[in-house]
């Protein structure tokens, strides 16, 4: 069953909470971090709702599996981020492991995305 919207993915519903969670923690980054870690991590976890949506809208399946994939590539270069952010003491354990979390359920989630859109293409 395909939506209409990617905003009613809830793939990318859950996106957008990371990256929600992510922009208020960079908040307590210190300000030398600004134009390094703090952009590159925004960054990163803008890129995966925004593929997301980039590839809903193109025409043809293997189109959206790429833009998936690459949603994933930026959802495994977040948890390099928030690991360098653990590294450097600017977020504790614990949070690194809830952030890892919800980075692995979406990358699961995106994995059973990109299979339905294998089977819808194979459909065709």
């Amino acid at each position: 069953m395909e939506s209409r919207s990617f905003e009613e993915l809830e793939i990318y519903k859950r996106a957008c909470i990371l990256r929600k969670k992510v922009f208020q923690l960079v908040k307590s980054f210190p300000a030398e971090e600004k134009f390094r870690l703090t952009d590159q991590i925004i960054r990163s976890t803008r890129k995966c709702p925004a593929n997301i949506a980039e590839g809903h809208g193109r025409f043809h399946y293997q189109e959206n599996i790429q833009y998936c994939r690459i949603a994933r590539g930026s959802l495994t270069e977040t948890m390099d981020h928030l690991n360098c952010a653990f590294e450097c003491q600017y977020i504790t354990n614990e949070l690194k492991i809830s952030l890892k979390q919800e980075v692995e359920l979406l990358i699961k989630m995106l994995n059973g995305y990109v299979n339905f859109l294998t089977k819808m293409k194979a459909k065709k």
